[in-house]
């Protein structure tokens, strides 16, 4: 009777708490939802998008500006032919020349000689002729024969005083027939087009030239004679 007691005893504690089955998991806390911090995750990734998007449309702003292709010699203004339009980024500190604005800067005088290649900046122009010191310029109306075909802005010319068919070489200039006046004369300015208002006449042309200042007087009395022709000097290259 004892042994049956004390294994029944035994029996009774061994029986513990109910274990849980493999099959079940044991609970878990539940997860804190923070809907701040979430709204504030996608406020920064629209904000970085709407960042990225400014900058490509700041760097995509492109204007349409004006470019010299012929060399502007000093004092001489921008003719068509002279010019060309490009593409470039708008830059609010650089006084870009807009497209645009060619009608008006036409009526305006190149500081200084302005090379090709370059884009115009206001800086480049005024209302004034600004010629260098000991030059001046002389208007001429010459015809054909007096000057060479395809002339342009830019060249240099000789000019030669010539002994003139209706005044029978009887000039009052000082110069002596087929003498030679100014030997580095710069073209400052041509008829854009031979059929335009430009043309002295049906038969004269419009040349400027810039010359030495003690040329000028002696040049202007030729041609005011009838008695100038110029010759094309070849570029040396340089």
């Amino acid at each position: 009777m004892k042994i049956q007691e004390r294994t029944g005893a035994g029996a009774g504690r061994s029986a513990g708490p109910a274990q849980p089955s493999v099959g079940d998991r044991l609970p878990t806390a539940p997860r804190e939802r923070k809907p701040a911090l979430a709204a504030l995750a996608v406020l920064l990734i629209l904000l970085g998008a709407l960042g990225a998007t400014t900058l490509v449309l700041q760097a995509g702003k492109r204007i349409e500006v004006i470019k010299i292709t012929q060399e502007i010699p000093a004092g001489s203004s921008v003719q068509d032919s002279d010019v060309t339009s490009v593409m470039v980024a708008d830059d609010s500190s650089i006084h870009y020349v807009r497209w645009s604005q060619l009608a008006g800067l036409k009526k305006l005088k190149a500081v200084s000689t302005i090379p090709a290649g370059v884009v115009a900046v206001g800086e480049m122009f005024g209302e004034g002729s600004k010629l260098p010191a000991g030059k001046s310029t002389v208007g001429l109306a010459l015809k054909e024969g007096q000057y060479p075909s395809g002339i342009e802005v830019g060249d240099t010319v000789a000019a030669y005083h010539v002994s003139g068919s209706a005044t029978g070489g009887s000039s009052s200039s000082s110069a002596g027939s087929d003498s030679l006046i100014a030997g580095d004369a710069r073209v400052s300015a041509v008829p854009s087009d031979k059929s335009s208002g430009e043309l002295v006449s049906s038969t004269s042309y419009a040349i400027t030239l810039t010359v030495d200042s003690d040329k000028a007087a002696e040049l202007a009395d030729a041609a005011s004679n009838g008695e100038v022709a110029l010759v094309l000097v070849p570029s040396t290259g340089n």
